[in-house]
Parts: structure tokens; sequence; C-alpha cells
């Protein structure tokens, strides 16, 4: 209970901060809530697609999308390169793309570090609408915490979950490295949106994804 209490009330002062940088945000006291949430933002008939993300997976927001009528863009899908390489170019235009973020700073800022670079390049520039979904285990000082998180916690599982021959999978820890293995090969902060309401994040009062 005490988690939940502090999970809120941290959540309330960082909703604040990024309606500073026109990003509206929402909270929800659990999973369940927060797929009601995204939902509830979502029009059916609209396409949607989404990037590589267990916080996705494991809030269940995947296998609600199904039972709805959408368009969806799911390179799970496919067989081959190629026909995931045509989502991703898919995916840029679709109405709705859902993701998570590796680490989120106290002040609203969003910090993503990818391997492609397709769920950077969606959060950039294209999809009409992004929704992040977030536990409130990624929100973290600042920017130089969020780098630390991700170099020495979200990049080193993520890794070993996808079986890359990294030397993070062996110990744990970042060394930096330029092997082809790598998965960080891009971070993009995200300190303010262009376009009011384009970028809504939710975020939940669990701890999800790495």
């Amino acid at each position: 209970m005490s988690k939940k209490i502090y999970y809120q009330k941290k959540a309330a002062a960082l909703i604040k901060n990024f309606a500073k940088r026109n990003i509206e945000s929402f909270y929800c006291k659990d999973s369940i809530t927060a797929v009601a949430k995204v939902m509830s933002l979502i029009p059916e008939k609209k396409s949607i697609s989404w990037g590589g993300s267990m916080t996705l997976n494991e809030c269940g927001i995947l296998e609600e999308l199904k039972t709805k009528d959408y368009q969806l863009l799911d390179r799970d899908q496919v067989q081959t390169r190629s026909e995931v390489e045509a989502i991703y170019y898919k995916a840029l235009q679709a109405d709705y793309y859902l993701m998570s973020s590796n680490a989120i700073t106290t002040d609203g800022k969003l910090v993503n570090t990818d391997g492609n670079g397709n769920r950077l390049a969606a959060l950039i520039y294209g999809p009409k609408n992004i929704i992040i979904i977030a536990g409130m285990n990624k929100v973290v000082s600042d920017e130089a915490a969020a780098r630390q998180r991700i170099r020495n916690q979200a990049a080193p599982i993520n890794a070993i979950r996808l079986d890359q021959n990294t030397p993070c999978t062996k110990t744990g820890s970042c060394y930096d490295c330029q092997l082809e293995d790598t998965i960080c090969c891009q971070t993009v902060i995200t300190r303010r949106s262009k376009h009011p309401g384009r970028i809504k994040v939710v975020l939940v009062g669990e701890e999800l994804g790495y």
C-alpha cells in the first residue's frame, strides 16, 4: 500500500511536468485500468502498430487490441525479414503507435535507446498519435540516471532476452561495446512534443518491463 501511495504522489508531480512539455499524461493504479485507459483513447477502425516492449506484453494491451476492430500492423504475424521491414515502414504511417520508454525523468523527459531505431523513428516523426505505457519503475531523477538505468539495467536484460553476444549479457554491466550484436545504437531524449496531444503517457502504478 505504501508503494502505491508513493507512486501516486510521484506521478502527480510528473504529470504536471509533462504538461509543461506539451505531453498529455495519465496515472492508472494498475495494468487493468491502464489498458482500459489506452483503449478509451483509440477509436475503432484505426491502424495501430507498436515497438518491441516487454511492458506492452506484461500489461495485456496487445491481447486486448486483438479483440477490437482495429487494423493491426503486427510484425510478429509475418515470417521474413523483408516482411518485418515492411511493417516497420508502414508503422510510420499508423494512426496510433504504442511503446514504452526505457526511462522517464521526474521533470518529464523521455529517454530511449534502440538498436534498429524503428521505435525511435516512430516516436520522433510519423504516426499521428504516440501512446507510451510505462510502469513507475521507469521513473528516475534526471538524464544521467536515465542513461545509467538504460546502460546497466534495461539494455543488459534485453540483450539477454534477445540472445545477443555482448559483454553486458555476461556481466550485467555496460562496456560501451561496438560489437555487431549491440542493441544500443541510438539514444533519443524527448524533451518536448512539438505537436500538442500527439504524445500521451499512461503511467502505471506497477513495476512493468525492464
